[in-house]
């Protein structure tokens, strides 16, 4: 896992440079949707109202690096080692996702706050959309997903 400052994402050699140069182009404006950046790689820009710890739950992907930034608010993402966790739902290979049942409250966390992003690997769980201070807010994200 990467957890950076915005300023310097395009140091990092495994990130393509076209999601650096889309990067640039993003605001708090930039309308929701998915958009393409390569045959195999795309971002999404979505809102959505953050969850209590207690609704969080844990996720891993097989095939995409996920790259997740803020456009407005502020969010934390529970991270954790995905050996040894619980499948709550087998892996979904249409939507490249798998859940967990275990409880995230105990482990680390970044906070997403607009300044900085998480680079986040197949091997790595985490916990997406988690409340500030577990007080919801609505928030607007962007999440790069590039294959692996």
């Amino acid at each position: 896992m990467i957890i950076d400052k915005l300023e310097n994402i395009s140091l990092y050699s495994q990130i393509p440079d076209y999601v650096c140069e889309f990067l640039k182009t993003l605001s708090e404006d930039t309308p929701c949707g998915r958009y393409g950046l390569s045959e195999t790689d795309y971002v999404n820009i979505e809102t959505y109202t953050t969850k209590t710890i207690s609704e969080g739950k844990f996720e891993t992907h097989n095939n995409y690096i996920d790259i997740q930034l803020l456009l407005n608010g502020k969010e934390r993402i529970f991270m954790d080692s995905r050996a040894g966790l619980t499948e709550n739902n087998p892996y979904n290979s249409e939507k490249d996702i798998t859940f967990y049942s275990d409880d995230i409250g105990n482990s680390d966390y970044v906070t997403l706050d607009g300044t900085n992003f998480v680079m986040i690997y197949p091997h790595e769980a985490h916990a997406p959309q988690i409340a500030f201070n577990n007080l919801p807010q609505k928030v607007k994200k962007a999440v790069f997903k590039i294959k692996v």
